[in-house]
Order: C-alpha cells, then sequence, then structure tokens
C-alpha cells in the first residue's frame, strides 16, 4: 500500500511517500481501507519534534515512535479480528487514531474497534474525515471541562478554525448564546454556523470591551491568560485547546492554561485551564448524532489528495483556515 512515512524529525520535507507493507488485523484489531483523512495541528508537532516536550511525552526522543502520521479516519471495514464484535466488512466508519498508533496518511490501517464508530449517514467520507478530533476536541471542551448549560454565553476564540467551528456548532446545540471571535474575511462564515454575535479580532479586544462571558474557549491566537480571567463572570470557566502554531508566542497559550490554570483556579471561583483529549468512542458516536440530526455540519477549507500532503500541510501551517484541511486517500 501507499503511505506518507516520516523517517525522522525536521522539516515537511522529511514526509515522503512510498509503498509499504499492507498492516493484518490482530483477533482485536478492525483492518480499515482509509477513504480520507485530515490535518490536525499534532502533525506539525509529531513532524518537527517539537517541542521537545512532545518527544519525552511518548513520540519518540531520537525519532518519531510512529513512521505514519495522521490520526484523522474515515472507510470502509475491509476485514475484522475474531474477537471483533461492533464491525463486519463494508461497514462505513470514522475515527480518531491518536492514542492507538496513528497511521491515517495511508491506504490502509489496522485499529482496535473502540477507536472508531459508525460515520454519519449524511456525510461523505471527506467530509466525515475532517470531523473525529476536532469535534471531540470541542464537545469534551464545552460538554466536559466547561459545564456548558443553556442560556449561557460563550465566548470561542478562533471560531472559524477546525476546532472553532464545530465549538461554534455544538455550543449552539446546547442552548448557548454564542459570541464568535474570528478576523474579518471570515466574519460571516462564522455567523453562517449559527454564532449568535462575532467579534473582529483585528478591530476589537473582547477582554476589554466590558462583556463578560460564562464559558470562554481558546482554540487559536494567543492572550494572557489573565486576559482571559478578565473576560469572565464570577464563576466563569476558561477552556484552552490550542493557540498560535508558530513564532516565539506558539504553544505558550496552551502552556499557560496547563500550568498556570490550577493555581489561578484555587485563588476564586473562576475556573481556568487545558483540555486533556480523551479519545471516546462514545463520543464519536454523539457527534454522529449531532450530524445525523442536522445541528453539526463540518466546514472543509482545501481538499488535497494524499500525493500533495506536504502541500496541504504547508497550507495549513499559515494558520488561516476556515474549518478544516482535508486529505483524500482512496485515488492518491
Amino acid at each position: 500500500m501507499k503511505a506518507i512515512l516520516q523517517p525522522r524529525y525536521g522539516s515537511l520535507d522529511v514526509l515522503k511517500l512510498k509503498e509499504v507493507q499492507k498492516p493484518t488485523p490482530s483477533d482485536d484489531e478492525v483492518l480499515v481501507s482509509i477513504q480520507a483523512s485530515s490535518i490536525n495541528y499534532n502533525i506539525l508537532v509529531l513532524v518537527s519534534g517539537k517541542p521537545f516536550l512532545g518527544r519525552l511525552m511518548g513520540m519518540g526522543l531520537l525519532e518519531p515512535k510512529e513512521k505514519i502520521p495522521g490520526n484523522d479516519i474515515s472507510g470502509r471495514v475491509e476485514a475484522i479480528g475474531k474477537n471483533v464484535k461492533q464491525f463486519q466488512p463494508g461497514d462505513e466508519v470514522y475515527g480518531d487514531l491518536f492514542q492507538c498508533g496513528k497511521g491515517a496518511f495511508a491506504e490502509y490501517v489496522s485499529v482496535p474497534e473502540n477507536a472508531i464508530a459508525l460515520k454519519p449517514v449524511n456525510l461523505s467520507f471527506e467530509e466525515a474525515a475532517v470531523v473525529p478530533e476536532a469535534a471531540v476536541v470541542a464537545l469534551q471542551a464545552l460538554r466536559d471541562k466547561g459545564k456548558i448549560r443553556k442560556g449561557q454565553k460563550v465566548l470561542i476564540c478562533g471560531a472559524s478554525g477546525g476546532i472553532g467551528t464545530f465549538a461554534v456548532q455544538i455550543a449552539k446545540s446546547f442552548g448557548a448564546e454564542v459570541t464568535g471571535v474570528c478576523g474579518t474575511r471570515n466574519l460571516e462564515r462564522v455567523r453562517s454556523i449559527g454564532a449568535d454575535h462575532v467579534i473582529d479580532y483585528t478591530k476589537e479586544d473582547f477582554t476589554k470591551n466590558g462583556q463578560k462571558y460564562d464559558l470562554i474557549l481558546a482554540t487559536a491566537g494567543y492572550r494572557s491568560i489573565f486576559d482571559y480571567k478578565r473576560a469572565l463572570t464570577p464563576r466563569g470557566i476558561y477552556v484552552a485547546t490550542g493557540g498560535s502554531m508558530k513564532g516565539p508566542k506558539a504553544m505558550a497559550q496552551i502552556f499557560q492554561a496547563m500550568l498556570l490554570g490550577p493555581w489561578i483556579s484555587m485563588t476564586g471561583s473562576k475556573k481556568l485551564g487545558a483540555l486533556t483529549l480523551r479519545i471516546s468512542q462514545k463520543d464519536l458516536v454523539f457527534i454522529k448524532e449531532l450530524i445525523e440530526a442536522g445541528k453539526v455540519k463540518p466546514v472543509i477549507d482545501r481538499q488535497y489528495p494524499l500525493s500533495e500532503a506536504v502541500t496541504a500541510l504547508r497550507y495549513y501551517e499559515e494558520g488561516h483556515t476556515i474549518g478544516k484541511v482535508g486529505i483524500t486517500v482512496n485515488g492518491i
């Protein structure tokens, strides 16, 4: 089969399309013929090996442990191990391989059955492939970490990005009043997916306009954690899922939330922190039901073939995508 291989850490140029051996599923695994995938920020971390903390947390100290990047998949079940109970050959599935070995930038992958779920019936493979990680991050940040409730005022910073476009729609499905923060060119798109209010961050500082929010979700950009704290209601919650992708402030927002958030939360009624993603089959099913009910729809900026994965990653790295960047695997 064909796959994108990463033999070492470095620039995106280390990625090459190669012919490799097709995997064989173990007794507890499902072999999926991958039709499409998508790009998430963790791929840039995996390729570069930066920040170095990622290597210490299991990526591989001197070279990448996983040689095929990518974690979002959609495709068809081709074969199953003898212990697999939930799926049959021919089933159309989607899922996130983040915690079970990556490998989405390939024609086939063998995965544990609890890493995937039946894909939404009203989405194409290309549409379904951009959903898993971004949508589950948004869901867990809002519902689990953010304790979202009907009628709350929720602000999504980075509302036009991959996680942000899902967060706006999911927050609306919970009955929240949603404000989206994005750049000038994306204001109408964020309105079109359901935001009640939009703020152009190039013209207005939402931390200084006097508005207070019950829940703030930061998926992009960079602001001091103390700025976010100032914009919260007295018992408000701030959750960081991402930040700037490059430059001196790259990763600073998420690390502030991880390191300072718990300490700040101990000094008052406001709660600040970062999301730790838990890959959950149950949440994939929950998102599937929202999509099939018409409450959530993926937003795709561009679609690239697997052979142009490096070009796709360079475009994504610029940090101006609207929604997600997809990778079509079937047909290369």
